[in-house]
């Protein structure tokens, strides 16, 4: 389960959450009815992104949800779940996306993938998603052409970045990619007038999604050798930072200018959880109910950033993973799973129910720290969200923002 919006549940509103389950478990079930039940493995939190854009900007009515059958995930409870357009949207793209993120393994030789046969299956499996998500995307009037694109210059962009290289050149094909993927939305809710502000916003999100993954990543690719944007571009913690929340609020100007029936999951997401996306890999802030979690990042309430560590705002802080520990000290982060070894784990995680019903449970690729999504919780949910700072004033989804 990959991607950088990853909610918590206490911010969520009882409706909200429901909300938001209904288009992870829409995505899955669309994978398995439209691509086999292989591709199930390609859900992710911000692939949802695109079926919760298509629903917001749709009269609500009949046939946007239905309900599906027990799923270990589900702790084996039925539920609604999203259909149509959007989540078959959501799954053309999470294919084409996820199959370039198994050959950047297959080219990293990450895990089992050193060895060429699984390294050859591995790269069957992702010619057969890129083919999949083609045809679902042809389907819906989308060329996932630019996805495809968009990969292959990312190799050869990288291949020639250095010192010196700005950020931007390296994120420019994600960011092309999100835009296309979001501006369709547009398209599919008949909302033709709504695809620019879409396409900036979706522009901005996969810039933040890659900046992020550079600044959770740099430490393992520090450890293994592998390529990583920051290192190889020179750029430290501080401009990412200032690149990042720039991103988060263009997306927020950018949301404004969008005609949406219903885009309050869309805003709290977009608006909200971003900006709690960037504190989390920064390090810099985190739910109160993970008080583990927050002191593993470091984490410093007070200032728009989290009050800066003694010694300058992006300071090693002891804990934390992305700052640099004195040789020699503080335990290195474990190596990510190989594609196929966490497959294993994801399936091992799935029969046993760990991804729905734990507390923690470890990612089975990224191997970091997660929270199952149905997990209970005795704290008090009004004492969770110290970094939220929105009590009152914002009434289009009860999160009390001014944004």
């Amino acid at each position: 389960m990959f991607g950088i919006v990853r909610p918590c549940s206490h911010r969520l509103t009882e409706g909200l959450r429901t909300e938001w389950m209904a288009h992870l478990c829409g995505l899955c079930l669309a994978l398995r009815s439209d691509h086999g039940q292989l591709a199930r493995v390609v859900t992710n939190y911000d692939g949802l992104i695109v079926s919760v854009l298509t629903e917001a900007q749709v009269e609500s009515g009949t046939g946007r949800r239905r309900t599906a059958g027990p799923c270990p995930l589900r702790a084996m409870r039925t539920a609604p779940v999203a259909q149509g357009e959007g989540a078959r949207l959501a799954a053309a793209v999470s294919l084409v996306l996820a199959s370039a993120k198994v050959r950047d393994h297959v080219a990293d030789r990450d895990g089992l993938l050193k060895r060429r046969p699984v390294a050859l299956a591995a790269r069957k499996v992702a010619a057969s998603w890129d083919r999949a998500g083609a045809r679902t995307g042809a389907s819906l009037g989308f060329d996932t052409a630019v996805l495809v694109d968009a990969v292959d210059r990312q190799t050869a962009i990288e291949a020639l970045a250095g010192p010196g290289t700005s950020l931007l050149t390296v994120t420019e094909p994600t960011e092309t990619a999100t835009a296309a993927a979001f501006a369709h939305t547009a398209v599919l809710a008949g909302r033709p007038h709504n695809a620019e502000p879409l396409a900036e916003a979706g522009r901005l999100f996969g810039r933040l999604a890659h900046l992020l993954d550079a600044v959770e990543d740099q430490a393992p690719d520090a450890a293994s050798g592998a390529w990583n944007p920051l290192t190889a571009t020179g750029t430290d913690l501080a401009e990412a930072r200032r690149l990042a929340d720039d991103a988060v609020h263009g997306i927020r100007l950018a949301l404004r200018e969008v005609d949406f029936v219903d885009g309050r999951l869309a805003h709290v997401l977009l608006a909200h959880e971003l900006k709690q996306s960037v504190n989390r890999s920064f390090g810099t802030a985190g739910c109160a109910h993970g008080h583990a979690d927050a002191e593993a990042h470091g984490s410093h309430q007070p200032g728009p950033y989290g009050s800066p560590p003694p010694g300058g705002p992006y300071a090693p802080v002891p804990g934390n993973p992305y700052g640099s520990p004195p040789q020699g000290e503080g335990p290195r982060p474990p190596a990510p799973r190989g594609f196929l070894a966490g497959c294993g784990v994801f399936a091992g995680l799935c029969c046993t129910c760990q991804m729905c019903c734990a507390k923690e449970y470890e990612g089975p690729w990224s191997r970091k720290k997660r929270e199952g999504f149905c997990r209970d919780c005795d704290c008090d949910c009004c004492d969770c969200c110290d970094a939220c700072q929105c009590c009152d004033g914002c009434d289009c989804c009860d999160c009390g923002c001014d944004c």
